[in-house]
């Protein structure tokens, strides 16, 4: 039966660009698929190759030699040409990534589109990801979700973006560095709210797999006396803003955009908090978030 299903499925042509997902952590969870696409393609790109031939051994995957070579982030758009150009002569290239799903916080976009653009099939080997494998652990609202990847590194700009998504709804998913986790919580609960619901995700399908569920200012609090929660690869699922809180920010965010068209932000915020009765200190932020052609 499984073999009739498959051959229902159309096959990609050759000089087809496969896109990959690989293990988070559990090699188990390499797909049947993924495990045929990465032995047979042409041409195997990887984020990092050492990795990636780490990954094969252990799977007991055996490639020609000089099959594999990297595509990262310092070299993608320099090797885009000559990858289409393998392509476009009918060899089927596979990427992966080091982990997960390739583009999803990886490389790959700049492929993907010059791949397009020139009639190139390509094809998703769907698997493992680590922000959609932590939201469905969370405990959190998952029927929308925004997805923002990682947070800056510098504290200004990490508080500016959090700051402009104080009123988003749908439940938020970050990916976070282990060394930063710290801090990026106590952002969180400044500019989301102290109280409001969250989960960090570390380590997930890996030996040492945890799920912390509890406020952002209780998730900041013990960050801070744990050094266990801030080992190995980390995502951050935090609630959306509740329906008031989202109106709430929605009328200051309207307020600011109107007086920010006339005023530069000081000023902006200065009348803003007259008018509201808010923290001008956190009016301005939210100006600053916001933008000012007075600027």
């Amino acid at each position: 039966m499984a073999n009739e299903a498959n051959d229902s499925i159309a096959q990609p042509r050759p000089g087809a660009l496969f896109l990959v997902a690989t293990p988070i952590g559990n090699l188990g969870d390499l797909s049947e698929r993924a495990r045929d696409t990465l032995r047979d393609a042409g041409l195997l790109l990887a984020e990092d190759t050492r990795h990636t031939v780490q990954l094969l051994n252990a799977c007991g995957i055996v490639r020609p030699p000089g099959s594999i070579e990297s595509l990262h982030e310092h070299n993608e758009r320099s090797r885009v040409q000559r990858v289409l150009e393998r392509l476009q002569s009918g060899v089927r290239v596979a990427l992966v990534s080091d982990a997960g799903t390739p583009l999803v916080s990886d490389p790959g976009a700049a492929l993907v589109r010059a791949a397009i653009e020139a009639g190139i099939e390509v094809v998703a080997v769907p698997g493992p990801c680590a922000a959609i494998a932590a939201l469905s652990v969370a405990g959190l609202p998952a029927e929308r979700f925004a997805f923002e990847g990682f947070l800056p590194a510098k504290p200004s700009a990490r508080l500016k973006v959090l700051q402009g998504l104080a009123a988003e709804p749908r439940t938020l998913v970050f990916y976070e560095a282990p060394h930063r986790l710290r801090e990026s919580l106590h952002d969180l609960a400044q500019a989301l709210g102290a109280d409001r619901p969250a989960a960090v995700a570390r380590e997930i399908t890996k030996r040492f797999e945890s799920v912390y569920r509890d406020s952002l200012a209780e998730l900041a609090a013990r960050a801070a006396r744990d050094p266990d929660m801030a080992r190995g690869e980390i995502v951050l699922v935090v609630q959306g803003a509740a329906g008031e809180a989202a109106a709430e920010h929605a009328d200051v965010d309207g307020l600011l955009r109107v007086l920010l068209a006339e005023l530069p932000v000081a000023q902006a915020a200065k009348l803003a908090a007259r008018i509201t009765g808010r923290a001008r200190r956190d009016l301005y932020e939210r100006a600053l978030a916001l933008g000012s052609p007075q600027r």
